[in-house]
């Protein structure tokens, strides 16, 4: 019996997806034609894979290796497989808010924000599973301001 690779990587691929909280409620069905969308690319150490500044029109999730978060030289995040950055360019095409920096070789996963519309409006589990971790990330970052500005009396 002979392998087709392709099937293999598909799988691999939406075993990936299933993994990301922003994609857990999503069907196996939708997560094969996500997985059709994603641009795999390997990066090398030391290389800026987003500049903040720019303007974001896709998400990518690592794979294999590490990434680094940061606004200037100050570091935001250390991310690593199966960790994703730039959701909010799925939805919007602003500039992005940090820049993302490798800290080790790694192979990230692509996703375009025209072509993951058309999923979205055929899947709300899709866009639901969007909203939760922005809502997540938007509590987080609303306890740090509190922390950050609450007086000392």
């Amino acid at each position: 019996m002979t392998v087709d690779k392709n099937r293999l990587l598909l799988i691999e691929r939406v075993l990936l997806l299933k993994s990301l909280s922003i994609f857990e409620e999503t069907p196996e069905t939708i997560l094969a034609e996500i997985a059709h969308l994603l641009e795999e690319q390997e990066v090398e150490e030391n290389t800026t894979i987003v500049s903040e500044g720019e303007i974001g029109n896709c998400m990518y999730i690592i794979f294999r290796g590490t990434v680094k978060v940061h606004k200037g030289k100050q570091l935001l995040a250390l991310l690593e497989e199966k960790d994703f950055f730039g959701e909010l360019s799925l939805l919007d095409a602003e500039a992005r808010s940090a820049s993302v920096t490798t800290v080790t070789d790694c192979i990230i996963f692509r996703i375009d924000q025209e072509p993951f519309y058309d999923v979205m409006e055929s899947c709300p589990e899709v866009a639901k599973g969007i909203i939760q971790i922005l809502c997540k990330r938007l509590r987080t970052a609303n306890q740090k301001i509190f922390e950050l500005t609450k007086p000392s009396w």
